[in-house]
Protein backbone atom coordinates (compact mmCIF):
# COMPACT_ATOMS: atom_id res chain seq x y z
CA UNK A 1 0.00 0.00 0.00
CA UNK A 2 0.92 3.35 -0.49
CA UNK A 3 2.07 6.48 1.91
CA UNK A 4 -0.70 9.59 1.56
CA UNK A 5 -0.80 12.83 3.04
CA UNK A 6 -4.18 14.60 3.00
CA UNK A 7 -5.39 17.90 3.34
CA UNK A 8 -8.84 19.19 4.20
CA UNK A 9 -9.87 22.18 4.16
CA UNK A 10 -13.23 23.71 5.79
CA UNK A 11 -15.34 26.12 5.41
CA UNK A 12 -16.21 26.84 9.39
CA UNK A 13 -14.14 25.37 12.26
CA UNK A 14 -13.81 21.95 12.59
CA UNK A 15 -15.96 20.74 16.01
CA UNK A 16 -15.46 17.38 17.69
CA UNK A 17 -16.51 14.67 15.74
CA UNK A 18 -19.18 12.55 17.87
CA UNK A 19 -17.90 8.52 18.02
CA UNK A 20 -21.05 7.50 15.83
CA UNK A 21 -19.28 9.69 13.06
CA UNK A 22 -16.27 8.62 13.85
CA UNK A 23 -17.22 4.95 13.42
CA UNK A 24 -19.42 6.14 10.01
CA UNK A 25 -15.92 7.29 8.72
CA UNK A 26 -14.18 4.19 9.86
CA UNK A 27 -16.59 2.34 8.07
CA UNK A 28 -16.57 3.68 5.01
CA UNK A 29 -12.78 3.86 4.91
CA UNK A 30 -12.61 0.23 5.43
CA UNK A 31 -14.85 -0.17 2.48
CA UNK A 32 -13.11 1.99 0.33
CA UNK A 33 -9.53 0.00 0.92
CA UNK A 34 -8.09 3.64 2.96
CA UNK A 35 -6.43 2.82 5.90
CA UNK A 36 -6.09 5.97 8.28
CA UNK A 37 -2.89 6.19 10.77
CA UNK A 38 -3.13 9.77 12.01
CA UNK A 39 -3.98 13.77 11.76
CA UNK A 40 -2.92 16.98 12.56
CA UNK A 41 -5.41 19.48 13.26
CA UNK A 42 -4.39 23.30 12.58
CA UNK A 43 -4.87 25.97 15.36
CA UNK A 44 -7.83 27.81 13.57
CA UNK A 45 -8.82 24.32 13.23
CA UNK A 46 -10.17 25.14 9.95
CA UNK A 47 -7.61 22.34 8.32
CA UNK A 48 -6.44 19.09 9.21
CA UNK A 49 -3.61 17.22 7.94
CA UNK A 50 -4.28 13.39 7.88
CA UNK A 51 -1.66 9.85 7.18
CA UNK A 52 -3.57 7.47 5.09
CA UNK A 53 -2.70 4.00 3.96
CA UNK A 54 -4.34 3.35 0.45
CA UNK A 55 -4.13 1.28 -2.92
CA UNK A 56 -4.60 4.68 -4.39
CA UNK A 57 -5.79 8.14 -4.51
CA UNK A 58 -9.05 7.49 -5.59
CA UNK A 59 -9.82 5.20 -2.47
CA UNK A 60 -8.80 8.04 -0.38
CA UNK A 61 -11.25 10.86 -2.75
CA UNK A 62 -13.75 7.46 -2.56
CA UNK A 63 -13.77 7.72 1.07
CA UNK A 64 -13.89 11.07 1.29
CA UNK A 65 -16.91 12.30 -0.73
CA UNK A 66 -18.97 9.24 0.94
CA UNK A 67 -18.22 10.49 4.02
CA UNK A 68 -19.21 14.04 3.23
CA UNK A 69 -15.33 15.12 4.42
CA UNK A 70 -13.13 17.51 2.16
CA UNK A 71 -10.41 15.79 0.92
CA UNK A 72 -8.25 19.28 -1.52
CA UNK A 73 -5.09 17.59 -2.04
CA UNK A 74 -3.76 14.18 -1.70
CA UNK A 75 0.05 13.47 -1.95
CA UNK A 76 1.50 10.27 -2.67
CA UNK A 77 4.71 10.44 0.16
CA UNK A 78 7.41 8.13 1.34
CA UNK A 79 8.80 6.58 4.61
CA UNK A 80 11.86 7.94 6.01
CA UNK A 81 13.84 6.21 8.45
CA UNK A 82 16.54 7.68 10.67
Amino acid sequence: MSLYLIERRFAERLGDLSDERVKLIEDINTEEGAHWMTSFLTADRLRSYCLYEAPNPEAIKAAADRAGIPADVIIEVERVYG
